[in-house]
């Protein structure tokens, strides 16, 4: 087996309709660090102590960071949380929109959606 010339996903650029309210978000419901507003401008959000970023880009086009499979809208991004039931209940408190939580073999997850529409998952 070859090695990747790849070491890691650094980020992942994601649509935003309102840059200031969307880092507020992210970094209010979901405990982002907000590490900087660019000049360009773009929103760097840093997960944790991690190496991954999530780059918020604001457009005015009608996109988002999930796609399409079977004409249903499927995630890109998912998350981990050893806190799921408390996370889920988080965002509910938060008016967040969240689906309720699935099992799947031992595999817990649930899909929630960002105030731009953008679908996200979490599992654990």
């Amino acid at each position: 087996m070859s090695n990747s010339f790849i070491q890691q996903v650094h980020y992942l650029r994601i649509p935003v309709k309102d840059l200031e309210q969307s880092s507020q978000w992210y970094r209010d419901v979901l405990g982002f660090q907000l590490v900087s507003i660019t000049d360009d401008p773009f929103a760097i959000m840093k997960v944790n102590d991690g190496p991954f970023l999530l780059i918020l880009v604001p457009t005015v086009d009608d996109t988002f960071a999930h796609f399409t499979v079977n004409k249903e809208s499927a995630f890109s991004i998912g998350f981990t949380s050893p806190q799921l039931s408390e996370f889920h209940q988080h965002l509910i408190n938060n008016q967040v929109k969240v689906e309720e939580i699935q099992e799947d073999n031992g595999h817990a997850f649930f899909h929630f959606y960002d105030p731009n529409g953008n679908k996200l998952q979490v599992h654990w």
